[in-house]
Order: C-alpha cells, then sequence, then structure tokens
C-alpha cells in the first residue's frame, strides 16, 4: 500500500484502522488532537501528527506525500460548543482542502448507510452536504456507509440491564451492525478499488427482537420486551425539537428515525453481536 493518512484516528472505527496499518508495517500518518491516545504504535511506521481538524492552519502540509486519506470525522454527541456542521461538514471540508493542494488521490469518507435519505436530521445532512463536495472534488473517492456499529448498540443494554427492552412497533425491521475490525477492513480494501459507494454491515441480520432479546440474555434476564405505539415516538421528537438544543435531540432524532426504517445492508466479517453484548456485560 501506497502511505496513508487517518483523521479520527482515536475515534471507534479510527484505532481498528491504525492498528491493522500498524501490523501491515504500512506508512501511514494518524492525526489526532491527543497523540498521546496513540502512544502504543510508538516506534511502528504510523507517523502521529498532532493537528485539529476542526481548525485548518494546523492541517497545513500534514498530507504532503499522502496517497489516500481516510475520514472518520464525525460526532454522534456534540460537545465543546462544536455543531454537526463544524465537525461533519466543516473539519471534512478542511481535510478536503488539504487534501487537495497536497494532491492526494483518494479520500475515503465513512458516512452513515440511508444518509441520502436521512439528509432533514442535522448530524446526516452535515455529512451529506460534505458527500456532495467530495463527489464534485475532481479526487477519486469512496463513501463507506455502514449501517451502524456494535458500539451503536449498546443503547439496548442499558436497557436490558433494568430487565426490559423498549421498542418502536412490532420489532420486526431488521439490521446487521458490523464491529469496528471488520469495517476497518472494508475501509482499507476501499483503497485500490473503484468504487464511489459501499454499503455495508455485520454478518448476522437480526431483527430488533432479536437484537433485544441477545442485550437481556446478556444479563441472564428474562425476555421482557414492551411494544410502544409509533405515535409515542413521534411526540418524544417533536417535544425534544421544542423543548431541547440540537446537541440533545440530534442523537435522539437519529436513532428514533433510523430505529423504524430497513436498515439491511450487504454482510460482511466474522465478529458477532451476541459475542459483543456477553464481553461488555463480562467488563
Amino acid at each position: 500500500m501506497k502511505k496513508i493518512a487517518i483523521a479520527g484516528s482515536t475515534g471507534y472505527l479510527g484505532k481498528y484502522l491504525v492498528k491493522k496499518l500498524a501490523e501491515q508495517e504500512t506508512e501511514s500518518v494518524a492525526l489526532a488532537r491527543s497523540t498521546s491516545k496513540l502512544r502504543e504504535f510508538n516506534g511502528s511506521k504510523i507517523e502521529i501528527v498532532e493537528a485539529e481538524v476542526t481548525r485548518p492552519e494546523t492541517l497545513v502540509g500534514v498530507l504532503d506525500g499522502v496517497d489516500t486519506l481516510i475520514s472518520t470525522v464525525g460526532i454522534t454527541r456534540q460537545k465543546d460548543g462544536l455543531t454537526y456542521m463544524d465537525v461533519d461538514y466543516q473539519a471534512n471540508i478542511n481535510l478536503l482542502r488539504e487534501a487537495e493542494k497536497a494532491g492526494v488521490r483518494k479520500f475515503i469518507y465513512v458516512s452513515v448507510l440511508n444518509g441520502d435519505k436521512l439528509r432533514h436530521l442535522k448530524i446526516c445532512d452535515a455529512k451529506e452536504r460534505f458527500v456532495d463536495e467530495l463527489e464534485q472534488s475532481g479526487l477519486e473517492y469512496s463513501v463507506i456507509r455502514p449501517n451502524g456499529f456494535f458500539s451503536d448498540m449498546k443503547d439496548f443494554l442499558a436497557m436490558a440491564k433494568g430487565g426490559k427492552v423498549y421498542l418502536f412497533g412490532d420489532g420486526t425491521l431488521k439490521l446487521n451492525p458490523i464491529h469496528g475490525e471488520d469495517l476497518a477492513n472494508v475501509v482499507l480494501d476501499a483503497v485500490d478499488q473503484n468504487t464511489n459507494e459501499i454499503n455495508v454491515g455485520g454478518p448476522d441480520m437480526l431483527s430488533q427482537n432479536d437484537i433485544a432479546a441477545l442485550a437481556l440474555q446478556a444479563y441472564s434476564k428474562p425476555i421482557k420486551i414492551v411494544h410502544l405505539p409509533d405515535w409515542i415516538r413521534r411526540f418524544i421528537l417533536r417535544a425534544a425539537r421544542t423543548f431541547t438544543t440540537s446537541k440533545t435531540y440530534g442523537p435522539i432524532e437519529f436513532f428514533m428515525s433510523t430505529m423504524v426504517m430497513d436498515m439491511q445492508a450487504p454482510k460482511y466479517g466474522k465478529h458477532h453481536l451476541e459475542d459483543f453484548f456477553n464481553a461488555s456485560v463480562q467488563k
């Protein structure tokens, strides 16, 4: 592989990407606001660079000699006063502009499954605005669209710990979330692929009822799943949008909107959600 740069290297997916590149001894650059989080990779072929993607002046020159830039940059829960437009859109624009200046060949961006159908949500609007810019940039590109990480499924575990899982509707809608290590393989395979958009999920296609049951079983709880009518979901969404800031309702509206959508994607990987739930509870 040619020289690869990772933006968002200390996040859930970013860490798996950096680990894979270190194992492969691929010449790479890991951009991080806090380089101390990547100390374990000192001595590898990973060049660790302190940079803040929301501040373009810190990116000057860091992509020189890079063939492919991979960005996992985005926020689920807003913090530090930053908005989705500040991070999911503008920070990635900052990276794109620096990539153009440095002559980077390819930009790989990790977005979300069905993001183009969810542009009415603030988080997806920011992501898709960046995708629009990427498509027009002239760079080779791939947009990776996973349908949820295993870590996103911890909301089910949080409910299961209390003995009940609450779902909207009948719980039969299916999804296949993916483990970070499996997704890292997909992303790195895309470096040499000529594919602009890749939808991907994990190896197990599960209904929401299945996921709820796995979460309850991980805690050795009886299977108690409460199915709520959809009007409650719509009421919560309206109330959240009216009475809270986007910092609060952004994650709520994303979670509640995807819970009533078909989120099936092509199967990939070897990690299973049941094992992840069991290991999370044992910790």
